[in-house]
């Protein structure tokens, strides 16, 4: 695909305003209790984030969040959907498991009504945190992380549900511990990973499956470049990811900036505080 052929797409996204937000406990080795939320910024960054999607086209639907749930602005961990079949999160650790309760009533009763179909899991997943969806890829392929928060029999579970083949890929640093930190889709065909965030093996599978991948650093990664949120022309990707906007650039994509450094407390970007609905 030539630069010039780089299309937007028109998306469906969920987002949770960060009403909760405060980092009271440390489950990612981002998460620093000592150092207090502005709270206020962080509503703000998030609202940017959020008007930025709609300036775009797209359209963002908004779950309401939850009093003692402060990760909840991570709306990426609650569920992922592919093809209107929505296979539900099931949280590892206790902080956070009732937010997957909270997003299956969204999906029951907001979505319920267009013929959505959500399915409760067995294993332990933490949604779009560890699955992404390449729908022009080898006819529609789901690439999924385990090694930190999803376990691997969650990704057999996941192909059961919704029909499509699912690829395994072992996140082996704890700095990247979702596969949402680690890789990214670029548009329905194509993506951008950091090698070392993989298993030597997994390396190999996605050198395979994606030849033209846009390769990212480790600098890149943790300024939370991968934590992007592409609807096949703008990237939009946090304002530290400098380097990463570059290359994508020189990928033929428009990269689009917003700050999130408040959200980056909790060990998220973009791409956690954004779902996306493939109905």
């Amino acid at each position: 695909m030539s630069h010039t052929e780089r299309l937007p797409r028109v998306r469906t996204y969920l987002m949770c305003p960060p009403k909760h937000f405060t980092v009271e406990y440390a489950i990612n080795p981002w998460m620093d209790t000592t150092v207090p939320v502005d709270a206020a910024l962080a509503v703000k960054q998030w609202d940017l984030l959020r008007t930025t999607l709609v300036d775009l086209g797209h359209t963002v639907h908004l779950l309401d969040p939850v009093a003692g749930l402060p990760d909840m602005v991570y709306a990426a961990n609650g569920a992922f959907s592919v093809d209107g079949r929505v296979y539900g999160a099931r949280f590892r650790h206790p902080q956070r498991a009732a937010e997957a309760d909270a997003h299956r009533a969204f999906y029951e009763k907001t979505l319920g009504q267009d013929n959505w179909h959500l399915v409760r899991p067995e294993h332990v997943n933490e949604g779009e945190g560890d699955f992404a969806y390449l729908p022009r890829a080898y006819g529609g392929l789901i690439l999924a992380g385990h090694g930190f928060r999803t376990e691997p029999a969650a990704h057999a579970e996941a192909q059961e549900v919704l029909g499509r083949p699912v690829v395994s890929l072992r996140l082996v640093d704890p700095a990247f511990y979702h596969l949402d930190t680690a890789l990214a889709a670029l548009d329905d065909h194509n993506v951008t990973y950091y090698p070392e965030a993989f298993s030597p093996s997994s390396q190999r599978v996605l050198r395979q499956l994606f030849p033209e991948a846009v390769i990212a650093d480790r600098a890149d990664a943790e300024a939370f470049g991968l934590n992007l949120v592409s609807d096949g022309r703008h990237v939009i990707l946090n304002t530290e990811a400098t380097a990463m906007a570059d290359k994508v650039r020189a990928a033929g994509y428009a990269p689009v900036h917003v700050e999130l450094t408040e959200l980056k407390r909790g060990g998220g970007s973009v791409k956690c505080a954004v779902a996306e609905l493939r109905p």
